[in-house]
């Protein structure tokens, strides 16, 4: 797709590896049309994202910003990643600091458009001010959005509380049935980032909806095929153009990492038969308290079936709650289960034949790959938006959640035993979320189809960009 103009697209993500891989692939895919991309992050984070492919490195420009220091942030935490949840409220302290100076570099480069992401509610008049076109791209699916509401809704509280009981029902401005919602457990572990506190950092509602007010369109990961209604939702109650980009399926596979360890991996999969292996995995975000991760373990293990666990024993160095495995487990286990507790390619795991489910948090980057590789999801989610996604995957018959406490979270082993085997074994019961999953793979894995959706997200991106004197 060639224009009269290049169009030079600047993208700050928020701190995060769930935010950071898809706008990389994003970036990836507007730089393959010809523009020309300026990527926004710390150091750290740029070193750790895969190396960009030698024909798109002249058109993608990692643009290097030190992270300011802030009390009670741990040393060289950069990510979400590198630090246990509590303490994530100051990494977004020091996201704010970098108000300045990605203000200085937008002034010296003038760039067509900045896309930038919930937690930089700062950004919009700073870009306004200059005549740069803001877009925010949401990692997230439409149905998070419009679950949450609108702006209004999001950043006045004071004569509409909300209570974490708001939360379980479908919202006033839903005008469709649906039963996608949180249960309160997931309410609760979110709540810290809903309510204001004694430090300078502002809430989450407060972020996204200042965030939506001052942009000019909206980029949502997701597609008309997967969940039309909802996409429209959001765009009536935001009043803004909602342009999706597609669901952002893995084109290649990435050798960000991989040193050595795939070989050993594969080799333990190819052993396995057909379709009989679990993946379990929770992503770089959510670590499980110690009594979650012993009864999964547990369950894995009641279950009889093979698996592939990547476990993690804490987030970051500055977690001083370690979680370990029960004992004797991996021994129990051997042979038909394997534990990783570095680094693994989930692509290439999930693309791998022998592999047929996927026990996850609810992830929008994980549903997207396991559903574009066929794989059945079983779904323990853990945080607020988890929950809407998984709500979401379970009333398309995408996925199964495993049964728990509403109130607290917690579940058994014996529920852990029976989703697995109903989704991964069980001829009748589990047949409607294999046939489900394998029908929108067809979606979910459709090159063209994205294609099409990026295409569509640069035309939108030429029409509405401020026509300079060049």
């Amino acid at each position: 797709m060639a224009s009269s103009k290049t169009l030079h697209i600047v993208m700050f993500p928020w701190l995060a590896f769930g935010h950071l891989l898809p706008f990389l692939n994003l970036a990836l895919l507007i730089a393959k049309r010809g523009h020309k991309i300026s990527f926004i992050s710390t150091p750290r984070n740029l070193q750790r994202l895969p190396k960009i492919p030698s024909d798109l490195a002249p058109l993608i420009d990692f643009i290097e910003i030190k992270l300011p220091s802030v009390a009670d942030l741990p040393m060289h935490a950069e990510a979400t990643i590198d630090v246990p949840f509590n303490k994530v409220k100051f990494l977004k302290i020091a996201y704010d600091r970098l108000r300045d100076p990605v203000a200085r570099f937008l002034e010296s480069v003038l760039p067509d458009w900045i896309l930038c992401d919930f937690a930089s509610y700062w950004l919009g008049p700073v870009a306004s001010e200059l005549g740069v076109r803001v877009g925010w791209f949401s990692v997230f699916p439409a149905s998070i959005l419009g679950f949450i509401g609108p702006p209004g809704k999001l950043i006045d509280r004071k004569g509409d509380p909300v209570r974490p009981e708001d939360y379980t029902v479908k919202p006033e401005w839903v005008h469709f049935e649906t039963s996608v919602a949180m249960s309160m457990f997931q309410i609760l572990a979110t709540a810290p980032n809903l309510e204001a506190d004694e430090t300078e950092n502002v809430t989450d509602n407060f972020r996204l909806g200042t965030t939506i007010r001052n942009i000019d369109m909206v980029a949502v990961r997701s597609s008309v095929e997967f969940e039309p209604v909802w996409l429209n939702l959001v765009e009536e109650i935001y009043g803004k153009p909602v342009v999706p980009v597609g669901l952002l399926p893995i084109e290649e596979i990435s050798n960000h990492g991989d040193d050595g360890c795939w070989g050993d991996i594969r080799d333990w999969l190819d052993k396995q038969a057909e379709g009989s292996v679990v993946y379990v995995a929770f992503g770089a975000e959510t670590k499980l308290n110690q009594v979650a991760v012993t009864e999964l373990a547990l369950g894995l293990e009641l279950s009889g079936l093979p698996f592939f666990w990547a476990f993690r024993k804490q987030r970051g160095s500055a977690d001083p709650e370690i979680v370990e495995l029960p004992e004797g487990f991996e021994e129990r286990t051997r042979g038909r289960g394997m534990v990783y507790m570095t680094w693994v390619p989930q692509n290439r795991i999930l693309r791998h034949g022998s592999v047929g489910g996927l026990l996850f948090h609810s992830g929008w980057s994980s549903v997207v790959e396991g559903v574009q590789f066929g794989k059945v999801l079983v779904l323990l989610p853990m945080l607020g938006d988890q929950g809407i996604i998984a709500t979401q995957l379970e009333e398309k018959k995408l996925g199964l959640l495993i049964p728990r406490n509403e109130l607290d979270g917690r579940f058994t082993r014996e529920a852990v035993a029976e989703s697995l085997k109903l989704v991964m074994v069980d001829e009748e019961a589990g047949k409607i979320y294999r046939d489900k999953v394998k029908e929108m793979q067809s979606v979910f894995g459709d090159m063209d189809k994205q294609d099409s959706y990026v295409n569509n997200l640069i035309v939108h991106l030429e029409t509405h960009r401020i026509a300079r004197d060049y």
